[in-house]
């Protein structure tokens, strides 16, 4: 028998996120494993907003800061506080590649089951700047459940 004892939702906010955090609630409850939710503040994001829309330079530390104190604000309304009692929640930001992070953090917290939602992008923006999940689905150190959008939806017994 599988035994999932540690499920991992990465979540950047969107409605695909959204549904995958769904879908990794329903595998922690069926499993009773431990839920973790992380979101992993893009790197590359900081270098390209070096100015403000005003023209006037920002400071990359300060950009820096602010968009973790945003991530850990987005976070914490992922899950209910019922929610994190439950699953025994661990909720996550960390700064970096997203797909290196996940799977680096998936590693090291012998995470057994990776939950993730696809964009669907399109053929060009795909090329261009690739695919996390499909990063995420070569690399990663365990299965990955990549769910689509509109999702199957599930059937309540």
């Amino acid at each position: 028998m599988i035994a999932i004892k540690k499920v991992l939702v990465p979540t950047d906010f969107s409605e695909p996120s959204e549904i995958a955090v769904r879908y990794a609630k329903e595998f922690a409850a069926t499993f009773k494993a431990e839920l973790h939710v992380l979101t992993v503040v893009e790197e590359n994001a900081m270098v390209y907003a070096w100015t403000s829309p005003e023209g006037v330079p920002v400071s990359l530390a300060n950009l820096r800061v602010e968009m973790e104190k945003n991530a850990r604000d987005h976070i914490d309304r992922v899950l209910s506080d019922d929610e994190r009692r439950k699953f025994n929640a661990q909720l996550v930001t960390l700064v970096g590649s997203p797909f290196v992070e996940i799977c680096r953090y998936a590693k090291a917290q012998n995470i057994d089951l990776i939950v993730m939602g696809t964009h669907g992008r399109g053929p060009i923006a795909h090329m261009l700047i690739g695919s996390v999940a499909e990063k995420v689905v070569r690399k990663a150190p365990c299965p990955v459940l990549t769910v689509r959008t509109p999702e199957h939806e599930f059937v309540m017994p």
